[in-house]
């Protein structure tokens, strides 16, 4: 298990993660989701043992990381840049990594290696970006650590390759419960891997629950109301539909039909508009990105600068 309990890590007077807690299962997917600066990268740095927190707790299967050989044996990290790899060739790294992680299957390097067919002897400032994010995708699944944590996982990589590798993480984690939890600007690849998610803004976490539940839990409602007596539309404000139990955070009309998202489960947000009798009611599923962004909204956050990809 992971988890960071009431961590804070400051750089000089910024403040990157104020005072989080996260609690990640044995044998999940999950997911890390946030805008540019929310601290999805600082939480994957801190559970690697590269950063140590200025206050509060990280541990992993109840150690803490920071300076813990044995804790950061569990882990593999994936960082967002190769750089520090460019005069390595495959084989060289493979043998670098091989010499700090006791576990290392050279079954397992060859069997990715050989789908991929990367080369061994080349050097890696010779691999195109995506080649090197294959490359050091494969070094961290041989290494058969408990933990694989991956900073924007499928950035380089072309449709064909986001497939193979998607499969080699999601063979992983089947065949032996492989924790795995990638930062991603990419919600539907997000959608597609984690079972779990958690959204990050400023330093703070939003909320973190099943995909499944976070998509059950804000809905697109769509609805029409019965016009009045000389044909007109009845007008209605958000105000008009304020009820315990769901929260509003989008609201529009055009001409009679209003679009509304509101946060609730789903039979409390058709009881709210049911006193009005509407004639059209529908409550329209969600994708990620959609919610992702109507809650970001909510912050203040402006949604234009948010990668849809």
């Amino acid at each position: 298990m992971i988890e960071l309990k009431k961590t804070v890590k400051k750089f000089d007077s910024y403040t990157a993660l104020d005072g989080i807690d996260l609690k990640i299962e044995k044998g999940t997917a999950f997911g890390l989701l946030g805008s540019n600066g929310a601290g999805k990268s600082t939480i994957l740095r801190l559970l690697s043992g590269i950063y140590r927190p200025e206050d509060g707790q990280v541990l992993i299967d109840g150690e803490s990381v920071y300076d813990n050989i044995s804790a950061k044996s569990k882990v593999f990290f994936i960082n967002d840049e190769t750089v520090q790899f460019q005069g390595f060739t495959l084989k060289k790294l493979k043998d670098y990594y091989k010499g700090y992680y006791p576990n290392f299957s050279e079954e397992v390097f060859e069997s990715l290696r050989s789908k991929i067919k990367l080369p061994l002897d080349k050097k890696l400032s010779t691999f195109s970006k995506g080649m090197k994010r294959q490359a050091i995708v494969i070094i961290g699944l041989a290494c058969r650590t408990d933990y694989l944590l991956l900073d924007e996982a499928f950035d380089g990589l072309d449709p064909t390759m986001r497939i193979i590798v998607k499969k080699m993480l999601v063979d992983a984690m089947l065949d032996r419960q492989l924790t795995t939890i990638i930062s991603s600007h990419n919600l539907k690849e997000i959608n597609e891997v984690c079972d779990t998610c958690a959204l990050l803004h400023e330093g703070k976490i939003i909320f973190s629950r099943d995909i499944d539940d976070v998509k059950g839990s804000i809905h697109k409602v769509q609805v029409v109301f019965p016009k009045n007596e000389d044909g007109t539309s009845v007008e209605y404000s958000i105000s008009d539909f304020d009820a315990s139990g769901i929260d509003i955070l989008h609201f529009e009309h055009t001409q009679s039909i209003y679009y509304i998202i509101a946060r609730g489960d789903e039979d409390t947000v058709k009881a709210v508009f049911a006193p009005k009798k509407p004639v059209l009611l529908e409550l329209i599923p969600l994708t990620l990105e959609e919610i992702f962004i109507y809650e970001l909204e909510v912050l203040g956050y402006d949604s234009s600068d948010i990668n849809e990809e």
